[in-house]
């Protein structure tokens, strides 16, 4: 019953490093390891930051000596789609490498291809790996997934996957194309609830990139406004209007553990929700590299965020 939960690392290996010592892991034959307790990582392990290889050979070596777990996160399935040929398009990948689009594609993912090498047996190797995480982590007392709990879009992959969660190469096509009900579940589990803003209202994010659609706290089922449910950079003037019911989100059932938003790092960690914890805070861009220690309870508490 005692878990870390760690926030995204995006290749910041020495960060990590620090709050495995924070918590009280020492490297013992080839591995990071605790006497007592055992990490999760909430997925999003590589891109942009400057210990790729060295974040990933970690975190593979404490899954094998069996001292870790971890989820996919979207920047893993992101390679995947990467690195997977489209069987329509020739030369292009699933993940566009072409136009502009293409480059901002392969601009995120520089510090993780800068590494491996594009299309070398090594890169290769990783993504194969990518495929060994699964969706989600689900037991009796906690859940962990990389961005939202949809029960509903959960189903629908429980009933094509098994409750391993796991996809496949064959499940990578269909996960790659909007409109199919695996890449709907796919999207909202490691992407998180998105609504299309009405009138044609756009904003710009984080990266600069122009978009048409929010994300929303969808663990508050009672934020209902677009203003009130969004979560994003701040000073973003929205357009009136609801979340759509079907964007809204059940509360969870029990303690779920997510990663994905850039929380604001400059206030101390606290949960989300009574029933949410996330433990991204930005690391990326500067914040501190989070985990909450969970022994069972099932109220949530802010005293239990450890941050380096």
């Amino acid at each position: 019953m005692s878990h870390d939960i760690i926030g995204d690392i995006h290749g910041h290996a020495d960060r990590l490093e620090a709050l495995l010592q924070a918590l009280g892991y020492r490297r013992l034959n080839g591995a990071w390891r605790h006497p007592a307790r055992t990490a999760v990582f909430v997925g999003d392990l590589i891109d942009r930051g400057p210990g790729q290889l060295r974040t990933l050979e970690l975190v593979r070596a404490m899954i094998d000596a069996g001292s870790a777990r971890a989820v996919m996160g979207n920047h893993e399935l992101n390679a995947i789609a990467w690195a997977t040929p489209h069987a329509d398009i020739e030369g292009d990948h699933l993940r566009t490498r072409m136009g502009p689009k293409g480059e901002k594609n392969r601009h995120q993912h520089a510090a993780f291809l800068s590494e491996v090498g594009a299309d070398t047996p090594e890169h290769r190797a990783w993504i194969d790996w990518f495929y060994q995480l699964p969706l989600w982590i689900e037991e009796s007392s906690f859940r962990v997934v990389h961005a939202c709990w949809s029960p509903g879009h959960a189903a629908v992959l429980k009933s094509h996957l098994g409750d391993q969660g796991r996809l496949t190469p064959g499940d990578i096509d269909a996960a790659s194309r909007p409109g199919s009900a695996i890449h709907d579940a796919v999207d909202t589990l490691l992407k998180g609830v998105e609504v299309e803003l009405p009138g044609g209202a756009t904003f710009t994010d984080k990266d600069g990139h122009v978009r048409n659609a929010i994300r929303t706290r969808w663990w508050d089922p009672q934020l209902v406004s677009l203003g009130e449910a969004y979560i994003g950079p701040s000073g973003i003037v929205l357009p009136d209007g609801d979340i759509p019911p079907d964007s809204r989100i059940e509360e969870p059932d029990r303690p779920t553990f997510i990663g994905h938003y850039w929380f604001d790092p400059e206030g101390p960690p606290a949960p989300a929700s009574r029933r949410v914890a996330c433990v991204d805070y930005s690391v990326a861009k500067g914040g501190p590299l989070v985990s909450y220690r969970f022994d069972g309870a099932p109220a949530l508490s802010a005293a239990h965020f450890v941050a380096v």
